[in-house]
């Protein structure tokens, strides 16, 4: 009785980012919960392989190749879009630079994507959902994919502090604001996850000892670990939570 209310089936989520890493698991898992998926990704490539994985699991799934850092690019998707229930702003990137040596063009590449992208997308999604007749009575959930590094500072990340505190800030206030249409808004933190972009960075061996040295778990994150995160606050096994933020970090904030 109690596990029925992590199911979703026919639900429809929305998830950017959704060609690789941890939007690719999401939006499989969310599938895998009973959910009709739209995804979108620069990459048609990437799309193509994780629709094929979608459609074998029986659910309907619609691919955009959209760069979300574009706006008109995002404007003219979900203009063809008449519902989302489920929304997970997941796509964001990191470059990482000692405070002092950033470059203009990388503060701005990765403002424009994990903080602009990422409000825009959230907003034109809550509109659709809140148009849905029933919204009130079936409730909706966004999830902004945040960082154990919007809870707390580390070396040659400031822009990324940046944009991961600030998420969790519009993750707050969103959820005040949609609170009214029965739209949950929270964020996932999680610590190091074994992605192919953390991967890349883990080619700098001190880089991944300190990491590692601060995770008392001993482990990275998995995309598992997070995609399961996912659909419990998509599902409403979670609803009560809104203006929350689950931390996945094996411990990291803990200290």
């Amino acid at each position: 009785m109690y596990l029925q209310k992590f199911e979703i089936k026919n639900k429809i989520a929305l998830v950017t980012g959704a060609g690789k890493g941890i939007g690719k698991a999401s939006a499989i898992a969310l599938a895998e919960a009973g959910a009709d998926l739209i995804i979108l990704s620069r990459t048609k490539s990437d799309l193509d392989k994780v629709k094929k994985q979608i459609v074998k699991l029986k659910r309907n799934c619609q691919s955009y190749v959209c760069d979300v850092s574009n706006y008109d690019e995002v404007k003219s998707v979900f203009k063809e879009i008449k519902k989302i229930d489920i929304l997970i702003n997941n796509a964001g990137t990191n470059r990482p630079e000692h405070f002092v040596k950033i470059k203009k063009e990388d503060m701005d590449y990765v403002v424009d994507l994990n903080i602009k992208a990422a409000f825009h997308v959230a907003q034109m999604g809550a509109k659709i959902m809140i148009k849905s007749k029933n919204r009130k009575s079936i409730g909706g959930s966004i999830i902004n994919m945040s960082s154990q590094l919007g809870k707390v500072g580390a070396p040659i990340r400031s822009i990324y502090n940046m944009t991961k505190f600030g998420i969790e800030g519009l993750t707050r206030g969103m959820a005040l604001d949609l609170a009214k249409n029965n739209i949950r808004v929270n964020s996932i933190c999680p610590t190091f996850v074994e992605t192919p972009l953390v991967k890349n960075f883990f080619k700098d061996n001190k880089f991944k000892k300190a990491v590692m040295d601060n995770i008392p778990l001993g482990r990275l994150a998995t995309e598992s670990d997070i995609a399961t995160a996912v659909v419990y606050l998509a599902s409403n096994a979670s609803s009560m939570m809104t203006g929350s933020s689950l931390v996945i970090d094996g411990g990291w904030t803990a200290k």
